[in-house]
């Protein structure tokens, strides 16, 4: 029983607001730490092409040209089979 009042543990007092937003900074930078090195040593696979959405990017313009070269290429070889 008297060995108990000569090794009580030291107080520890509570952490201030301050300490505990430095303690989270510190650890959010070293997860972001690692997660930077593992985007670095883990490879991409690259076999994956991007989607190209060319359909979104013509306009009824650029739809209608082909059909108009077609219509010329048949008209000259009209003209070239008459003569």
């Amino acid at each position: 029983v008297a060995a108990e009042g000569r090794f009580s543990p030291a107080e520890i007092p509570e952490p201030t607001l301050a300490e505990n937003e430095l303690r989270r900074g510190v650890f959010s930078g070293a997860t972001l730490q690692l997660l930077c090195a593992l985007a670095a040593i883990v490879p991409v696979s690259r076999c994956h092409k991007p989607v190209s959405r060319s359909w979104e990017t013509e306009t009824w313009e650029t739809v209608q040209k082909p059909k108009a070269s077609a219509a010329r290429l048949r008209k000259k070889a009209k003209k070239e089979s008459k003569r």
